[in-house]
């Protein structure tokens, strides 16, 4: 278990108990080394950590996971770590595209939708078979790329010359479509295949063409995962559970505000708990955590070159969101969902729109995550999420002062814009929807900004292009010699596979760096593709029991009490 307080030295010290730190922290534990994890947070998870209203249980973010399969790159490094890990569940309905004109549903079968768009558009079968052949060639590429979850920095000069020729592999599928982007490009993209207006319309919302073909490539090769039973939060604590199992520190409530440097390195960090300030030294640092905040606030303004400093800021991000989670009286079922994501959507507004300020106009993504796991909602009830994209600029900055401070304004104005999107979809999918919520939980870019410190609420960090990719907006070496990126900001891209390959990427660095024998059991396993059987206990790895058991969620525990009240206060018989 976690000490009351953290002590004062450890071989590591990870900021930010993320998907990204814990895994780091679980891997290293299982090295031996003593790491020591500090949030900012009252619990653990970042944007995993779901929170709870009464009995219901909210994520809040997942709206699906990838590389959570048999195969994939996640379970890949979470099996190595312990078996015991939960388990993502496979997806059959996977997104349905929903407006006043169109109605279509992608399912783990896509040639079912193929034939579908050739049966009501006959004249651009060729076209429509073309357009499904190359999301296969995406999906096949995503899903061999296992080969490519360890870091060029952990790698030798053949190996990386090995690793390049792997990467251009699995980026020749994408090329010939990277050009076709925003309200003019995807248009000219989706026409290289079909021009039918009613075709188009089935992508009316995205925003380059790869986001049209993408989500069909993965259906393709069944890598679209519901999370574990108890939803995402599961997955922060199993790994607070494997780290603290092998002597590992997890301590809440910690925000760190200096790194501690000794002639130019990283020698630990100063942390603020409760007021109290004090330091704790550390051979060498992981910053799972905003890097704008690490770069600008807790290193000397001379610590990190100013062209990266701006480069970082100039960086094209993903955007946050406006989140409303929503308690029911009702099983969501009974209002008519499934287990699919809804996109609802206007055909009368431009693409942008989809993703602007307008809650009138934004597409409208839809989740019944208590349709997929019944756990997460008191018996007879369910849970809804509606998400938009939204940034904090918005709406004057969210009626907001110049520090970001809430006030009524800012109260008024999330209720209207939820309001807004329950009447939306109350009006094309659930008549009657607002007589059952119970629960009405609102979420903003600030929310989102104020609980894990990313840049402008970010989900996700930075987004893969080439613009991000030329200006080395991705890296795990910080200027600071012992300071590591460990988080979403080390890698392009997001989500749980992101963070899970930044998060082993920077533990691999440092066992690589201390020539510590556990990275040469990790390289094997990653590298060959061996069973986990023949390396669980391999070279350099303490043994961990895989002894985790999911606690139950709010609803479970009080089915649980009520089950014991009506034990106790049953009759007793006679003796």
């Amino acid at each position: 278990m976690s000490r009351s307080a953290p002590a004062s030295k450890y071989d590591v010290v990870v900021i930010g108990a993320g998907p990204g730190g814990l895994t780091a922290a679980a891997i290293l534990a299982r090295a031996g080394l003593q790491v020591c994890v500090l949030e900012m947070d009252a619990r653990p998870g970042g944007y995993l950590a779901g929170f709870r209203r009464k009995d219901f249980r909210f994520d809040s973010a997942i709206h699906w996971l990838n590389q959570c399969g048999p195969k994939g790159s996640v379970t890949r490094v979470f099996d190595l770590i312990g078996r015991d890990h939960p388990q993502a569940r496979p997806q059959t309905r996977i997104r349905r595209h929903k407006s006043d004109v169109i109605d279509r549903l992608l399912t783990s079968d896509p040639d079912r939708l193929k034939a579908e768009l050739i049966a009501d558009f006959p004249h651009e079968r060729k076209g429509i078979e073309r357009f499904f052949k190359d999301a296969w060639y995406l999906g096949r590429s995503f899903d061999r790329s296992s080969s490519l979850l360890r870091a060029r920095e952990t790698m030798g000069p053949l190996e990386r010359a090995l690793f390049t020729m792997r990467r251009l592999r699995f980026a020749l599928p994408f090329i010939k479509h990277l050009g076709y982007q925003g309200e003019k490009g995807i248009p000219r993209g989706l026409s290289r295949y079909f021009k039918d207006p009613g075709l188009h319309q089935l992508f009316a919302s995205e925003q380059e063409l790869l986001a049209c073909l993408v989500p069909i490539g993965w259906a393709y090769f069944g890598d679209y995962q519901s999370p574990p039973e108890g939803g995402s939060q599961v997955f922060p604590e199993w790994l607070v559970h494997v780290i603290t199992s092998l002597n590992g520190e997890v301590h809440y409530r910690c925000k760190v505000t200096r790194i501690r440097l000794e002639h130019g390195r990283c020698t630990g960090v100063v942390v603020d708990r409760k007021g109290e300030s004090f330091e704790i030294r550390a051979d060498q640092v992981i910053a799972a955590c905003d890097v704008e905040t690490l770069y600008e606030r807790m290193l000397p303004p001379d610590a990190v070159p100013e062209r990266l400093k701006q480069d970082l800021q100039d960086a094209v991000l993903y955007s946050s969101s406006v989140t409303v989670s929503l308690g029911l009286d009702v099983p969501a079922e009974e209002l008519g969902f499934n287990e699919e994501m809804i996109f609802l959507h206007r055909h009368d507004v431009g693409r942008d729109e989809h993703g602007g300020e307008d809650p009138h106009k934004s597409g409208i993504s839809i989740l019944a995550p208590s349709l997929r796991d019944k756990s997460l909602a008191p018996p007879g009830m369910g849970t809804l999420t509606l998400y938009i994209p939204a940034e904090m600029r918005h709406h004057e900055r969210w009626r907001t002062d110049e520090a970001w401070a809430r006030g009524e304004a800012y109260e008024a104005l999330k209720k209207e814009v939820a309001d807004i999107l329950i009447d939306r979809v109350e009006r094309a999918l659930a008549p009657g929807l607002r007589e059952h919520i119970v629960i009405c939980d609102i979420a903003t870019p600030i929310t989102h900004w104020r609980y894990t410190g990313n840049r402008g609420g970010s989900m996700m960090g930075a987004k893969p292009g080439k613009d991000n990719f030329k200006a080395g907006i991705a890296h795990y070496r910080t200027p600071v010699p012992g300071l590591l990126l460990g988080g979403h900001w080390a890698e392009l891209g997001g989500g749980v596979p992101i963070a899970v390959k930044a998060g082993s990427n920077a533990a691999l660095i440092i066992l690589h760096d201390r020539k510590h024998p556990a990275f040469s059991t990790w390289r094997s396993y990653l590298d060959r593709s061996l069973p986990v059987e023949q390396v669980f206990d391999g070279p350099g790895l303490v043994p961990y029991a895989e002894d985790w058991v999911r606690q139950p969620t709010p609803s479970e525990k009080r089915q649980q009490r009520a089950a014991m009240d009506g034990r106790h206060s049953g009759p007793v018989s006679e003796q």
